[in-house]
């Protein structure tokens, strides 16, 4: 499949010297939430979002050391991963059309926005189709937001009992992005219904599902201290997005 290409800015708005001091900003936010709820920092991973930037933006995060960054349209991935380190993994937080599942499957590493039975049985059998092994994240709609993409919570065990039946695949954990409307205390509950969601799904199927991929820039904190292992970041580490 032929993708349209897509036109970024030519350059970022900050500096590597400013990106890696956001950097440095954004794990002394970690660490001060894990202070309060009695985490380890280093169970917290850092998923720069690089979406509508150029593929600088991959390099910097590289250069810090991170060895993941996040799209979510595939053929910005696909644009962008040949110009970037090979042993960069690049993560899928966009919503996936089915008919974009197989140029999907072939640039990214992790998927974080699975969120049907239909979605899952098409990426099982194009994955053994192309010999890969993806690692998924259900996305759930714990907000009850209606403006959201996500299966509802009483929908995850459907995707989890379809998910176990596909050899090609890899469940590793949930997502899920909170209202925008609602505040601290709608993301709150979002993200604490995520982890109960998470628990129970354990809990019935005898599985670990360790992953659990919640906040962004604004309320990384709250998904800290409700127990996100990944919080997706772009705005506090690369600067105001220059386009759409």
């Amino acid at each position: 499949m032929t993708l349209g290409l897509i036109c970024f800015p030519l350059s970022l708005v900050v500096t590597y010297e400013q990106f890696a001091a956001n950097c440095d900003a954004v794990r002394q936010r970690i660490k001060s939430a894990c202070d309060q709820c009695g985490r380890n920092p280093s169970e917290i991973r850092i998923l720069p979002v690089t979406k509508t930037n150029p593929v600088e933006a991959a390099l910097y995060a590289y250069r810090y050391g991170m060895r993941s960054v996040s799209e979510n349209k595939v053929q910005e991935g696909q644009e962008k991963k040949p110009l970037a380190p090979a042993d960069l993994r690049w993560e899928f937080i966009g919503h996936l059309q089915s008919n974009k599942v197989k140029p999907a499957l072939k640039i990214f590493d992790i998927i974080q926005t699975v969120d049907s039975v239909d979605l899952i049985l098409r990426m099982g059998r194009i994955a053994e189709e192309l010999n890969v092994k993806p690692e998924i994240y259900f996305q759930v709609n714990s907000g009850h937001d209606p403006a959201k993409f996500g299966c509802e919570i009483e929908e995850a065990p459907l995707l989890l009992e379809a998910a176990l039946g596909q050899s090609s695949l890899r469940v590793v954990g949930l997502m899920a992005v909170p209202p925008i409307e609602g505040g601290m205390d709608s993301a709150k509950r979002t993200f604490d219904n995520l982890r109960i969601c998470r628990d129970d799904l354990e809990s019935k199927f005898k599985v670990k599902l360790p992953e659990l991929s919640m906040g962004m820039s604004g309320d990384m904190e709250a998904a800290v201290i409700a127990g996100s292992t990944c919080v997706r970041l772009g705005s506090s580490l690369y600067g105001p997005r220059t386009q759409k």
